[in-house]
């Protein structure tokens, strides 16, 4: 397979937008025209098929275009973002980068080349294919990053099914799956994307009412934070058809709060992994956190109600850890799930999980009591040792206004008290000023 698939497309539809960037529109024939120009670029940096490149920007026109050329060359390609956690040097050497592709905030492309040994078994079956590799790093939060290996062309599979395209945002960031996968759906299907470098909800919600977006792929955190501010007032809104979230468990709170603030929009749930890619989901209804999850090329079981996976899609494995696949091929996602016939309701990570004297307590479940009390910004709810019941429950609350934080704290509990078990009510509240969240917009866990 090859990627000739996205070229017909594109020349179906080149006198379409096919990138929105600073307000520049970008047709599907500049499209095809920047990709030739970086056919040159490629050629002139003496880059062949199996190289590993990393390409370090966002969704901007020569990103995208060079992105399209290595996959085209059949490269092994690193997608970055510009240092958001000052480690892009430490991922450049667990990947084995050989040349860095460096796009600024002005579309200006330049090289660096480095010198890295490149020889791994991974990297050695995609040469043999004669495919494009794509590595991906885990989130770190547990520890060291975890570099996934992949195929490209297994994930870009999919995408050869023609579907319908909407006017997206491209929220998630380059260096997620999430991302790639709403740039490739919306490409492979003559759709427009709507690229930005600044994801504050003011500035989304503009970019929804100035282009029209239909499609927000979002995190729970960051449409949190959007009904906070209530930047949606100051805005027209109603292009908004889908509102999709992921990445990390949805507080119901924020998601019954936005299907009174969006009644006429869909709120679906996605589900996705690193290792696996973006599968097809099916929300129960909008205010439900119920989800199908699968879809061709996936199979799923629960075992000991961990949600394991099989996919076509699935890395080849990781470049510094153990391989996570059972000996017939299923991805030990660690997503603790209830089941309900075909759907599934996400309670957290194994990883996250409190033991307090026996009993299991899921920060996501009291989490989702707390967000729901007014003045609540933010909570983040996490474990502390105990020396008699092993744990105990904490909660650091970022409040949106000022108010006497020992009432505050009393409050709390004492909901807490109406709605959870007495093991699941925190023993120690906080409230802080710091955000709970990174500039990914996603939740930061403490660990204990």
């Amino acid at each position: 397979m090859n990627i000739d698939f996205l070229f017909e497309v594109f020349k179906e539809f080149k006198y379409s937008d096919s990138i929105i960037w600073k307000g520049k529109l970008i047709s599907y024939q500049s499209l095809i025209n920047n990709i030739e120009k970086h056919r040159s670029l490629v050629d002139r940096n003496k880059i062949k098929a199996g190289d590993v490149v990393a390409l370090e920007g966002d969704f901007s026109p020569n990103t995208i275009a060079l992105l399209l050329t290595l996959i085209e060359k059949a490269c092994i390609i690193v997608p970055l973002t510009h240092n958001l956690n000052n480690k892009n040097a430490k991922l450049l050497t667990i990947a084995q980068v050989e040349v860095v592709f460096k796009i600024n905030g002005d579309d200006v492309v330049a090289t660096e080349n480095i010198s890295n040994q490149t020889e791994n078994n991974y990297y050695n079956i995609i040469r043999k294919r004669k495919h494009a590799g794509l590595v991906l790093f885990t989130s770190g939060t547990s520890g060291e990053p975890k570099a996934a290996v992949h195929d490209f062309y297994a994930l870009l599979e999919k995408f050869k099914t023609r579907r319908k395209a909407l006017r997206t945002l491209n929220f998630l960031l380059f260096d997620h799956w999430g991302g790639l996968n709403t740039m490739f759906h919306i490409l492979s299907n003559g759709g427009t994307i709507i690229a930005t470098k600044d994801r504050a909800p003011e500035s989304v919600c503009k970019l929804i009412e100035l282009h029209k977006i239909e499609l927000l792929p979002a995190s729970p955190t960051f449409l949190n934070l959007m009904l906070l501010s209530k930047a949606y007032l100051n805005y027209e809104l109603n292009s908004l058809k889908i509102i999709s979230y992921g990445t990390e468990p949805m507080p119901e709170s924020t998601l019954k709060r936005l299907k009174i603030i969006f009644p006429d929009v869909k709120l679906l749930q996605t589900y996705g992994l690193i290792e696996l890619g973006v599968m097809r989901t099916k929300s129960e209804r909008n205010d439900s956190l119920w989800v199908k999850v699968g879809g061709e090329g996936y199979t799923t079981r629960i075992i000991e109600g961990i949600l394991q996976i099989k996919a076509n899609s699935a890395m080849l494995g990781y470049l510094n850890a153990p391989s996570p696949f059972t000996e017939d091929g299923y991805f030990i996602t660690g997503d603790k799930v209830l089941q309900k016939g075909e759907y599934i309701k996400i309670l957290g990570r194994e990883s996250e999980i409190i033991n307090v004297g026996g009993e299991k307590v899921y920060p996501q479940e009291v989490e989702n009591i707390i967000q729901g009390i007014d003045n609540v910004a933010e909570v983040t709810v996490y474990g502390e040792k105990n020396m008699l019941t092993g744990n105990i429950v904490c909660a650091n609350i970022r409040l949106i206004n000022d108010e006497d934080n020992k009432l505050f704290i009393l409050k709390v509990k004492k909901i807490c008290r109406q709605f959870l078990k007495s093991f699941q009510v925190p023993v120690k509240v906080v409230i802080v000023e710091e955000e709970q969240h990174s500039k990914r917009f996603k939740k930061v866990r403490i660990k204990e």
